[in-house]
């Protein structure tokens, strides 16, 4: 049985938890040649063995692994047509007036210059063959300003920018570049409440269908179409899969301490 994905290379990156690992399995049942980036070790290669893909440790935080990953996507599978942006470090929850430079620095480290860092990596590769898709994970956190996570807030805001731009630069070779912002019980939400677990129920309370997604029923799907051909024609945009979230902007405002 062909799926929509068959043949094509893709690095995903964050693969081994998650929404990462849902899109990687995905991938590999829709017949791609995944490559798995993730800074975990044993979960990446947990989850390249499970799906017969390529494993390859990355820290997105750092321009080199970023750019090594991309090349050795290339050199296992001889191209890199497929690029999904989705490692995020985590943060604790606070105030603005409590945030660190620390936490803003490493905010954008791993969920702005990464992904800006892989996406000029595989651009030549790309653009050679006239042929690319690039799925960037953003998130409603950002478009809604949620409160308590402003370096993640910030990051993901910054990458629907770079998303827009290298999507009007990049139309004319075919390379096509859209975000995704999801909401799913993924390892970096519950990485996030860890702290707050009264927050997990607010979360599924607060949404239209009363519940956050699954990742890999409910959002790798859309990350396949985006990386398939029946999306040539879609770039430069933001897709909510969020259950409706969205529509009216949720209110996520759980009290913090002044």
């Amino acid at each position: 049985m062909s799926g929509a994905l068959d043949g094509r290379v893709a690095l995903v990156t964050g693969a081994g938890a998650g929404i990462g690992e849902g899109i990687a399995r995905r991938f590999a049942d829709e017949g791609a040649r995944v490559v798995v980036a993730e800074l975990d070790e044993d979960a990446g290669r947990t989850v390249a063995d499970g799906i017969g893909g390529f494993f390859v440790r990355t820290d997105v935080s750092d321009r080199a692994q970023v750019e090594h990953a991309v090349e050795a996507a290339v050199s296992e599978y001889g191209s890199i047509e497929i690029l999904v942006n989705n490692a995020w470090g985590g943060g604790a929850i606070g105030r603005v007036e409590h945030k660190t430079d620390r936490q803003l620095a490493d905010g954008m480290a791993v969920g702005y210059f990464g992904p800006f860092w892989a996406m000029r990596a595989a651009h030549p590769h790309m653009k050679a063959a006239g042929w690319g898709r690039i799925v960037n994970l953003c998130s409603l956190n950002g478009v809604n300003a949620h409160v308590g996570s402003l370096e993640y807030n910030a990051a993901k805001e910054a990458l629907r920018a770079l998303t827009r731009t290298a999507a009007r630069e990049w139309a004319s070779i075919g390379v096509t570049v859209n975000a995704l912002c999801p909401a799913a019980k993924s390892q970096a939400f519950f990485r996030a409440l860890g702290e707050h677990p009264e927050l997990v129920a607010l979360a599924d309370a607060a949404n239209p269908m009363g519940r956050m997604g699954d990742p890999y029923h409910d959002i790798s799907p859309v990350a396949v179409f985006l990386a398939s051909e029946g999306s040539r024609y879609l770039t430069g945009n933001t897709l909510f899969v969020d259950g409706g979230a969205h529509i009216n902007g949720v209110a996520w405002a759980p009290d913090l301490d002044g």
